[in-house]
């Protein structure tokens, strides 16, 4: 029995905290590659949901580091299927910040919801899945 192609336009969305064991720069910034991990987890979810196989991170292309990641921030990771070949997919992915820390001296564990997400990081990706 044959399964039918996953079709283009689906979509994965993960929500995640930034710890703050994480930050590596000055002023609480995390470096790129945390955003490169995050990708590759709604890179396999998108491979089970399609194709139930974990498959396997080929090559990104057109990474972009739009606005600084934070410690304290809370992110939304997506992958849109934009393209099927017969064992590739090619995903469109993003991080946007949806909430960041606001802390000050009163309140450390201060937070806020931004009225309008950050766009902080973009690329293309490509996985394989088996045949």
């Amino acid at each position: 029995m044959t399964t039918p192609p996953p079709e283009v336009g689906v979509r994965v969305t993960h929500r995640r905290y930034v710890p703050y064991s994480h930050a590596h720069y000055a002023g609480n910034l995390v470096d790129g590659a945390y955003s490169l991990g995050l990708f590759g987890d709604v890179a396999t979810e998108m491979c089970i949901r399609t194709d139930g196989d974990e498959g396997l991170f080929a090559s990104y292309s057109d990474v972009q580091f739009r606005a600084p990641v934070r410690a304290g921030d809370v992110l939304e990771i997506t992958a849109e299927l934009t393209r099927v070949g017969t064992r590739s997919r090619v995903l469109d992915l993003a991080v946007h910040v949806v909430a960041r820390g606001a802390a000050t001296d009163e309140r450390p564990g201060a937070a806020e919801l931004l009225a309008e997400p950050i766009l902080a990081t973009t690329a293309t990706g490509t996985v394989v899945v088996p045949a």
